[in-house]
């Protein structure tokens, strides 16, 4: 997506790591155009969430809107024109090339032979599951403060949204999937169980969906989605609950600084620590401390009594 005059258009970061930036823009342009020309600097996926826009690619019109999304490749130009006289609102989500290009193999035969290459369409459809799970992650990162936001779910939630995005863009074209041909059964089992042993040994690090993928040799979004298609739990809740679970045993030994142990299982903050582990178990760690604490505290009496 191209950058317009500031005081037409805003962008606001939303979320970044090694697989997905994500922004937000607003543009306040009042109807009219189409503007100047404008030129794309790089593979972008925009979802719309208020308004629509129009792109001029010489004498053919591509509308954006909360139906329809938008793909911006790399260099090429247009012009843009508005329909409305209240401006529009979108989402941006960038991935890496080496991603897109994983994606486009699954729908493009030649896109084996090319990577790199430009998106093959300016818009496709906006499926009714897109939508709202493009709302949900929104409203999710714009209170980015949010104990419960875990930045795996982010990434593999983004990542998943542009897969089917792309996939409904090429179904719209009448392209059949091509099987996927990313291993054996076995091969993905051992994936499986190879992350599994580095959750286990680097539990009370701050993990990143893209180092993990590294380490293990392959990409972010096959190791997510096979992940999940072997354990029946997504990666980012797998990993949780591992941390959460972890956490029961010094609690009912009384351990103190809570922020101490949030850190030491790899939870951002205390209260990301406890927001997720509310959420998960009905009850805050504190109180699950303090109930082992009188426990011990009635055991204790007892021996002394005796």
């Amino acid at each position: 997506m191209a950058v317009p005059p500031e005081d037409v258009i805003r962008f606001r970061s939303l979320h970044e790591s090694g697989v997905v930036q994500i922004r937000e823009y607003r543009c306040s342009a009042c109807k009219g155009g189409p503007g100047a020309e404008e030129a794309s600097e790089a593979n972008t996926l925009v979802l719309m969430r208020h308004g629509a826009f129009c792109r001029h690619f010489g004498r053919r019109r591509v509308t954006a809107d909360v139906n329809q999304a938008a793909f911006f490749s790399k260099g090429s130009t247009y012009r843009v024109s508005h329909p409305g006289g209240d401006g529009d609102r979108g989402t941006i989500f960038r991935v890496p090339q080496r991603i897109l290009d994983e994606f486009l193999r699954e729908w493009d035969p030649s896109a084996e032979e090319h990577p790199g290459r430009a998106l093959p369409f300016a818009a496709g459809p906006c499926e009714a599951s897109v939508f709202w799970r493009h709302r949900g992650l929104v409203q999710a990162l714009e209170g980015a403060g949010s104990p419960a936001l875990e930045p795996f779910w982010a990434d593999v939630t983004a990542l998943q949204i542009v897969a089917d995005v792309l996939g409904a863009g090429f179904a719209r074209q009448g392209a059949p999937m091509r099987s996927r041909k990313t291993g054996t059964a076995l091969d993905h089992l051992e994936l499986i169980e190879a992350g599994k042993l580095y959750f286990a040994e680097h539990l009370g690090e701050r993990l990143t969906l893209d180092g993990v993928a590294r380490a293990l040799n392959t990409s972010p979004f096959h190791f997510a989605r096979i992940f999940q298609w072997g354990t029946g739990v997504p990666l980012h809740r797998y990993l949780t609950q591992l941390r959460l679970r972890a956490s029961l045993d010094p609690l009912a030994e009384g351990r103190r600084d809570l922020t101490e142990l949030a850190l030491d299982l790899g939870f951002s903050s205390h209260s990301h620590f406890t927001g997720l582990f509310r959420r998960e178990f009905g009850t805050t760690p504190s109180e699950v401390r303090s109930h082992a604490s009188a426990r011990r505290l009635g055991e204790l009496s007892k021996i002394l009594e005796a």
